[in-house]
């Protein structure tokens, strides 16, 4: 089996396939194991944002009689810090490759046939056969017409991770998961940080109401957040900085930044796989089509992750990377999860899984909800997170979970128990009868069931009907 990619899904489908016997070899454009989401994405992103966390629960304890000097950023010692994570984890996933004696190599995998690869590396041009292949060769970040793109104070989700500078002043182009989480990073270190977005509302696909908690932080974080609004052109200003046309309904305004970090989205990389040399087959979007084995229209070449289909996260592509693995070597498996959960992990952090409230009501699906404000848990008093809310949404004949949404610290930990709730069909009752520890922010969980169930105790809701 070869495996195109080493990133989350990619070394889980040739880590699993090596546990089922198979010979597998791994093949990866970078000098480092792990992918965009070790190297260049999720862990790095996640250091810079635990940095911007503490600054800012330092700065809250001001409140309460407990100050710090201002905090002195020192840029190189942020990114000899967040370099380090990244190394040992990439380390630890080579060690993982010798152990299980999976065979790495560093270069551009494009296809010649549906059982041939031909594979650039540093030194040589090889010809590779293959018994089966397993695509995990991830996405790419989008660009937008009318944006230089190797300019150097153009930064993408990659380059604004190197962390080169602290700039003055950034424009976010995008009010999505990385712009946000970039963006909180840069305000968190000291620039002016100013977000543009497209849209009427932050975060795409989360319900407003769990956005709103966010959106005013952001708002006193951010030195303006424009909505319904387009980049119409980025140029070169006299003084070295970007000049922005950003257009709204009513008028077109020219602003100056000193960068500006492009994040609206990313794209499949297939097109840089020679794919025309098989019979694998592509959707309009260039995404690979797949089945619930993740076979592509070539019975022996599967794709995982990105590649394969919204949503791109990290932990989707691992189990699909396990599924294909299993299903390569000949064992029973499919990709059968009922929810796939979606986390910003900003300050406060943003979770949902499952049906959405929005996704509800625009496709007529009959839902109940229980919800639970922050603002009577004691954890969450202590930890300045009164603003947070825990919501579920039930079926209104069977009270099983259709889905779940949460806002405030650690609310992408917190989703996990939705996850498992949804996954094991559970019901208000078997979550609001499932003692949780107090005083905890998971209790919100089942208090936010016995909302729902009228079982409450901590808060005091009126009777329906008036008895």
């Amino acid at each position: 089996i070869v495996v195109i990619g080493s990133g989350p899904g990619g070394y889980a489908a040739a880590f699993r396939a090596a546990d089922l016997g198979r010979d597998v070899l791994m093949i990866d454009k970078g000098d480092n194991l792990g992918g965009v989401c070790l190297n260049r994405g999720c862990i790095p992103s996640k250091a810079l944002l635990h940095i911007s966390r503490v600054i800012g629960e330092a700065t809250n304890l001001s409140n309460v009689g407990v100050s710090f000097p201002k905090p002195t950023i020192e840029i190189d010692s942020i990114r000899s810090y967040k370099e380090n994570i990244v190394s040992k984890l990439s380390g630890g996933i080579s060690q993982l490759a010798k152990a299980r004696k999976v065979k790495t190599l560093c270069g551009d995998a494009s296809f010649l046939s549906n059982n041939e690869l031909s594979v650039t590396t540093p030194s040589d041009d090889i010809i590779i056969s293959f018994e089966k292949c397993i695509i995990a060769a991830g996405s790419s970040s989008s660009m937008i017409p009318g944006i230089p793109k190797d300019h150097p104070s153009i930064l993408t989700s990659r380059t604004a991770l190197e962390l080169k500078d602290i700039p003055n002043s950034l424009l976010v182009i995008g009010g999505g998961v990385i712009g946000l989480e970039l963006g909180q990073v840069y305000a968190s270190l000291g620039s002016k940080v100013s977000v543009v977005e497209f849209l009427p509302g932050l975060i795409p696909g989360a319900d407003d109401d769990i956005v709103k908690p966010l959106q005013r932080r952001l708002r006193k974080q951010f030195k303006s957040i424009m909505l319904s609004s387009k980049v119409v052109s980025v140029s070169q200003n006299e003084d070295s900085g970007l000049s922005v046309l950003i257009e709204t309904k009513d008028e077109k305004t020219s602003l100056d930044f000193d960068k500006v970090l492009v994040s609206v989205g990313r794209k499949p990389n297939s097109p840089h796989l020679n794919l025309g040399s098989t019979d694998v087959k592509l959707d309009k979007n260039e995404f690979i089509i797949v089945n619930e084995y993740q076979k592509t229209s070539v019975d022996n070449i599967f794709a995982i992750g990105d590649i394969a289909g919204n949503p791109m996260l990290a932990h989707k592509a691992t189990h699909e990377g396990k599924v294909a693995a299993e299903v390569a070597s000949g064992h029973p498996a499919a990709m059968d999860a009922r929810a796939i959960p979606s986390v910003v992990y900003t300050d406060p952090e943003v979770a949902w899984v499952g049906l959405t409230e929005s996704e509800a009501k625009s496709s007529g699906i009959p839902y109940e909800k229980g919800e639970f404000p922050w603002a009577a848990s004691g954890k969450a008093l202590i930890l300045n997170a009164s603003q947070g809310k825990t919501k579920i949404l039930f079926d209104p004949d069977t009270k099983r979970v259709l889905g779940a949404a949460m806002v405030g610290p650690s609310a992408g930990d917190l989703i996990s128990e939705a996850c498992l709730a949804i996954e094991m069909g559970s019901d208000a009752d078997d979550i609001g009868l499932t003692i949780h520890p107090h005083p905890t922010l998971g209790e919100t969980f089942a208090a936010a069931s016995e909302v729902y169930l009228g079982t409450i105790t901590d808060l005091y809701i009126p009777p329906k009907g008036g008895k």
